[in-house]
């Protein structure tokens, strides 16, 4: 039986450049920043209203957050929430080497 060809087109790095969509680097920042978040919330084992009560929001967007419905969340705010929750977050600010900046979370 003969191999079923497939096209395929190798990854940036970054799901939402693959996909055309704005602010690529962004969104996702985000998208990491919102799943670091989860996951304290998970390993602390809070429920979604015990977390809005120590991040300050209603239980709704802890749930946009959980769900990565992350429209209604800048990073400045991510970044407070994962502060809120006692984690530490060091920003590093280095010469890009190459042709195009990013930005990352690690």
């Amino acid at each position: 039986m003969p191999k079923a060809k497939f096209d395929s087109t190798a990854s940036s790095g970054n799901v939402f450049a693959d996909l055309g969509l704005p602010n690529p680097e962004e969104a996702l920042a985000k998208a990491e920043l919102a799943h670091k978040i989860a996951l304290v919330i998970r390993a602390r084992r809070l429920t979604q209203l015990r977390a809005a009560a120590l991040l300050g929001v209603d239980q709704p967007k802890v749930s946009a957050l959980m769900r990565g419905q992350l429209s209604g969340f800048s990073i400045e705010r991510l970044l407070r929430f994962l502060l809120l929750l006692g984690q530490d977050v060091k920003i590093t600010v280095k010469t890009s080497p190459g042709p195009r900046a990013r930005l990352r979370v690690a």
